[in-house]
């Protein structure tokens, strides 16, 4: 679910003691002088275009904050655009999710509080006209890791509207470090004191786990229900309905997984180093989800960092041996769990700018290089979509990346 670790709430509360000290801190540290990133360019032949929705399920308690007596939720959509020269490029983060997402994270050793979160530009312009004449467009939703906000898979999400899809990012409210909505209201994660009170209780840690998974899977069903009805004039009879996927991170991942097996609109689906059973290590036993207990009988992929495959993760091996449908699963090698995140493309520059130690940089992200690991995910995952969304064929390791190896079985 978080950085390192896949299912490790843990983690998120490991940086409890640290929320006071760090939020100070970056409230006091100017914004000149702290470093600023870039993201790497999409390689599809399309530019892209994005806006933003907020979205009310008023038929849905808020399930962390008692007093809310609705679910409210912001998404992001990313799209095949016509002309953007007219059209900025969209930030990264808010000004509120940069403050949030500064104050609390899933990087290790990484001074938040040094890098304007906030100045990082994506490749997709704000508001820009979609290009209709190429539609409609296959959906493809994305759910980030346990604490992440939906701004950390900027590089494969907009890769993947380059390349012909319409993306639609979701944040998961009070899970995400930090969620803004319209009129500049920042919601904060809740998911680092809610682990400190289940701690130590094993059983009140499991339960924790399964609430945020059945959160987030509610989450989704909500958006798949509503989009329809919420989507821009602009955007309107531009996406294909009957051609949905969707790819996730960690949390996000098995967020996929899950959903597709509840929900018979996810035609196909990718989990990027998500275990699939409510468990605090990768290579624990038991506690299985049902998407991992009762298999899938549509095409999925799974992509592990180095080492994680079907003999080591037995949630993996349980979804496997249960399925009926197609699967695919890949490991990186060199790749660690943040390898599937913007965190790639970010920790290089801010080793450099920062004189972070290459144990930082290899705790974060592993020790495949950065160009390499970005090079892979891209096209596996574009492939993946064009085989199962759009009948094309393509081969399962496009390019023959020599990082990328199969699963043995």
């Amino acid at each position: 679910m978080l950085t390192r670790r896949t299912a490790v709430l843990s983690a998120v509360a490991a940086t409890l003691s640290a929320v006071t000290t760090r939020a100070a801190s970056a409230a006091a540290q100017p914004r000149t002088g702290r470093v600023r990133l870039t993201l790497p360019a999409p390689s599809g032949p399309h530019p892209v275009g994005t806006v933003s929705l907020r979205l009310v399920d008023t038929a849905r308690a808020d399930p962390w904050v008692a007093s809310q007596p609705y679910r409210e939720l912001m998404i992001g959509i990313r799209y095949p655009a016509r002309a953007v020269g007219a059209y900025p490029r969209a930030p990264q983060m808010l000004p509120g999710e940069a403050a949030g997402f500064a104050a609390v994270n899933n990087l290790t050793d990484v001074p938040a509080d040094r890098v304007d979160w906030s100045a990082t530009r994506t490749h997709a312009h704000a508001g820009a006209p979609i290009d209709r004449d190429r539609g409609p467009y296959p959906v493809v939703c994305y759910s980030p890791g346990a604490g992440d906000p939906r701004s950390l898979g900027t590089t494969l999400c907009d890769d993947l509207a380059s390349r012909g899809y319409v993306v639609v990012t979701l944040d998961h409210t009070y899970d995400a470090t930090a969620v803004q909505f319209p009129g500049g209201r920042v919601e904060h994660t809740v998911l680092p004191a809610e682990f400190a009170k289940a701690s130590p209780d094993q059983g009140r840690i499991t339960a924790l786990l399964r609430k945020t998974m059945a959160v987030r899977v509610a989450d989704t069903r909500f958006l798949l229900d509503e989009l329809p009805r919420a989507l821009p004039r602009e955007l309107r009879g531009t996406l294909d309905w009957d051609r949905i996927g969707m790819f996730g991170h960690s949390a996000g991942g098995f967020t996929a997984l899950q959903t597709m097996h509840d929900d018979r609109r996810i035609a196909a689906a990718a989990d990027f180093d998500g275990v699939l059973a409510y468990v605090q290590e990768d290579s624990d036993s038991g506690n299985l989800s049902g998407v991992a207990a009762d298999g899938l009988d549509r095409p999925f992929l799974l992509v592990g960092k180095d080492g994680n495959d079907l003999d080591t993760v037995p949630s993996w091996n349980a979804l496997w041996r249960h399925s009926r449908g197609p699967r695919e699963g890949l490991t990186l090698r060199g790749a660690e769990h943040a390898t599937y995140t913007d965190a790639e493309a970010m920790i290089p520059q801010l080793a450099r700018r920062l004189g972070l130690p290459r144990k930082t940089v290899v705790e974060n992200i592993g020790t495949i290089a950065p160009g390499h690991a970005i090079a892979a995910e891209r096209p596996v995952l574009a492939s993946f979509f064009d085989r199962r969304l759009r009948a094309r064929d393509g081969e399962v390791l496009p390019g023959r990346h020599p990082e990328v190896r199969a699963f043995s079985r």
